[in-house]
């Protein structure tokens, strides 16, 4: 090593006002003058607060073409070319059916069964898509832990908990997975409900230090006989500030925990999106692990003083010891994040390594000390599958696909518009054309939110700030301040995560940051805890709030140029996941004329404008006979649907459609026309209980027009419960929220149909 080194260490030894024996600085001096191989030897074990543990800083792979042990220098070796199979056989796996059954197995079987679980993941989402890299990448580990732990009395979150699929394979519920994530099936994140070994349920990122803290908290005041709380926090989640806040509290409290940051180079999705900060993972986070986990010369100098702690022979010097080692981190990597915040820190080792993996777990698992570890582990975001390897986004979520290559298979009817994603992206790029001050703003979903395509043509205007909601919409707060028109850019269920920062930062200062909210409504096999349900809710009751709903891709474009063009306040603007209705649709249904269909510019929309989409050709003059359906959002297609349907089997009713397109400021003037013009108002939306429909009602009560008693008001919206994963329109059905549903209500209303009424026996 270079002399200036040796110069600083010696400078460090030499500091403190204690005697230092001279052997030993000898020691160190000639170790790290002469010999690099020689730090190497004498670090081949790690002494810690756990006791010894093996280093492990060459980071192998295992082949995935059946031989589990073989091993080689790089990742890409294993890329042989497709096609890409499995065992044929998986004795090992089929040998589990719950965690105590790998208790058996030797470190050899431990491989083997990590290869046969790969490919078990593999072969399932292969057939029914969903989250692969991530769990992908931890199999090896999850093997590990639930060989060195005993759930459920000891308890492993998982975070982001789409990584858990090798963790449900060995926990009884291998026979369901080939229903994950469908109606009916297993979850694609942990559930309490679904199994005693999910300790704590997840959809969202960067809760389980936080839940881990408080298992081990109780487990302490409870005197229970086993307090091993450990959670798994990777995939980008450690960039969201909640982890902080707990690393913080444990730290300061010496809670009794674990903390295993998966370090997969994933923050963003996809990562590599080109952004303001430029292509690399956006997170400062992300930069600083990958210096520890190329800093040899860090670990080779903490590794020797480590040692050199069992020669120094009273307390004082041990005190000394401890102090050096803490000095020498500093000057070589700038002293560890996790160390300050009161963790004691491991690592880096590697993810895959079976061995090494088992042994520091296990000494961690017995050791007595109090004190909070985190330990840091390399892993590889799609291991043993070249394909995902070899992806963008590493095939984070996925479709059905061909395993034998990768390649995903295309829908069997090709879609006859693009997405509302995409559509809102290339909107943006055209407004970012015209008006420079146009910036967009996404936390760590540049590609669910489309901000990937619009990175691309705007690299410089796009800030992806990783997990972190709550400081995006802050941010954007900022830069209206000096003059941007930031469009911050979350999904709904995401949002949630900011909503202080929306009523304090934003609202109360009337800032006009552009607030667009994708995902809203029911979203389909994320199940519950990615609905959209309840932005409506909560943000209908904030003052000087603009809200509204497009209801087509059309009106899509209209509010995108709306909301840029507004700067007198907040807007918040809300679409759902899914597809434009293509020129077909919106001609035939919508009603649209070819004029409209091809403009080459939006249309700036009055603020709190709807408007009357269909108005029925027949001439009722029984006003019993007079029905309107108010629609906010994509529900007008069922709406329109639902109103040809009603005159189809009625000859009698006349129906009136309206799309309201704002929630606030409410049109009343609309409101007021169609209360007094028919008996029946059905209103629907793609929210809960709280929203739109309430809004409607209650402005209905306060200008009296339902105190004559002829108008009958049903608000349609999302009954009081979670849905669980299926495909949005079989979520929509169980809602009562398609056509038929809307039908059936207008009829009843209208006294076209009786409803049964149930007979005590």
């Amino acid at each position: 090593h270079k002399e200036e080194e040796a110069a600083a260490a010696a400078t460090i030894l030499i500091s403190f006002p204690f005697q230092i024996n001279n052997n030993i600085i000898n020691i160190l001096l000639l170790t790290m003058k002469y010999s690099s191989a020689a730090l190497l030897s004498l670090a081949c074990f790690t002494q810690t607060a756990y006791g010894f543990a093996p280093s492990s800083r060459h980071h192998v792979t295992h082949k995935s073409n059946g031989n589990s042990n073989a091993l080689q220098e790089s990742p890409n070796d294993i890329d042989n070319g497709p096609p890409y199979s499995g065992p044929a056989y998986k004795p090992l796996l089929d040998s589990i059916s719950s965690p105590a059954d790998m208790k058996r197995l030797d470190v050899k079987q431990l491989n083997q069964l990590a290869h046969e679980l790969r490919w078990e993941v593999l072969e399932n989402v292969s057939k029914t898509g969903g989250h692969l890299s991530s769990s992908l990448g931890v199999v090896e580990m999850t093997v590990a832990l639930h060989y060195v732990f005993d759930m459920p009395e000891d308890d492993i979150v998982w975070d982001v908990s789409h990584q858990c699929y090798p963790h449900k394979i060995l926990t009884g519920r291998r026979d369901r997975f080939p229903t994950l994530r469908q109606a009916g099936g297993i979850s694609g994140f942990c559930k309490r409900k679904e199994s005693e070994y999910d300790s704590f349920g997840a959809g969202h990122s960067t809760t389980s230090i936080s839940a881990v803290q408080g298992m081990s908290i109780a487990k302490s005041m409870l005197n229970k006989r086993r307090n091993n709380c450990i959670a798994v926090i990777g995939d980008g989640a450690i960039t969201g500030g909640m982890a902080y806040e707990a690393m913080n509290s444990a730290g300061y409290l010496k809670n009794r925990m674990i903390v295993i940051l998966n370090d997969n180079g994933q923050v963003s999705l996809p990562t590599g999106t080109q952004s303001a900060g430029g292509t690399r993972p956006a997170s400062q986070l992300s930069t600083y692990t990958s210096k520890l986990l190329v800093s040899n010369e860090f670990q080779s100098v903490r590794d020797v003083l480590k040692n050199i702690n069992q020669l120094l022979p009273s307390e004082a010097l041990q005190d000394v010891n401890k102090r050096i080692d803490e000095y020498a981190r500093g000057i070589i990597s700038g002293g560890t994040l996790f160390e300050e915040l009161g963790f004691y820190y491991v690592g880096p080792v590697d993810g895959h390594d079976m061995e090494n993996m088992v042994g520091i777990l296990e000494t961690l698992r017995d050791s007595d000390s109090n004190k909070p570890v985190l330990l840091h582990v390399k892993t590889e975001k799609g291991h043993g599958y070249p394909p995902a390897m070899a992806a963008a986004d590493k095939m984070h979520g996925v479709g059905k696909f061909d395993i034998a290559t990768g390649v995903q298979y295309k829908p069997k009817t090709k879609p006859v518009a693009p997405s509302l994603t995409s559509i809102f992206a290339n909107a943006l790029i055209e407004e970012a054309k015209e008006d420079p001050t146009v910036v967009a703003i996404t936390a760590a979903m540049p590609g669910g939110t489309g901000l990937d395509i619009f990175g691309r043509r705007f690299p410089k205007r796009t800030f992806d700030v990783g997990i972190a909601e709550q400081h995006a919409v802050t941010m954007a707060a900022g830069m209206a301040c000096e003059g941007l028109k930031p469009f911050c850019c979350i999904y709904s269920t995401f949002l949630q995560r900011g909503y202080d920062s929306v009523v304090h930062d934003i609202a109360v200062q009337n800032l006009p940051v552009r607030i667009i909210m994708d995902r809203a409504g029911l979203v389909g096999n994320d199940g519950p805890t990615h609905h959209g349900c309840y932005d409506l809710a909560y943000l209908g009751c904030i003052p000087q709030l603009i809200i509204m709903a497009p209801s087509d891709e059309l009106e899509l474009k209209n509010m995108i140029r709306t909301v840029r063009n507004y700067d007198d306040g907040p807007t918040c603007l809300r679409y759902p996941r899914g597809s434009g209705y293509g020129v077909e649709k919106l001609k035939g249904l919508f009603g649209y004329s070819d004029e409209e269909i091809n403009a080459t510019e939006p249309t700036v929309l009055p603020m709190g404008k709807g408007r009357i989409v269909r108005k029925s050709a027949r001439d009722a003059k029984d006003r019993a006979n007079r029905v309107c359906i108010l629609s906010l959002g994509t529900r007008l297609h069922e709406s329109l649907v639902a109103a040809n349907d009603i005159e189809a089997t009625d000859s009698d009713v006349a129906v009136t459609v309206a799309d309201a397109r704002f929630m606030k400021p409410l049109d009343i003037d609309l409101i007021r026309e169609l209360a007094s013009e028919n008996s029946v108002m059905v209103t629907i939306e793609e929210g809960s209980i709280g929203g739109f429909g309430d809004h409607v009602l209650h402005f209905l009560t306060l200008d009296g027009l339902m105190d004559d008693g002829n108008l009958k008001f049903r608000p349609m919206v999302l009954p009081d419960q979670y849905f669980e994963a299926a495909t949005q329109f079989e979520q929509y059905d169980l809602a009562g929220l398609n056509a038929s549903h809307i039908k059936g209500t207008v009829l009843r209303l209208a006294q076209k149909i009786q409803v049964p009424v149930p007979q005590e026996s």
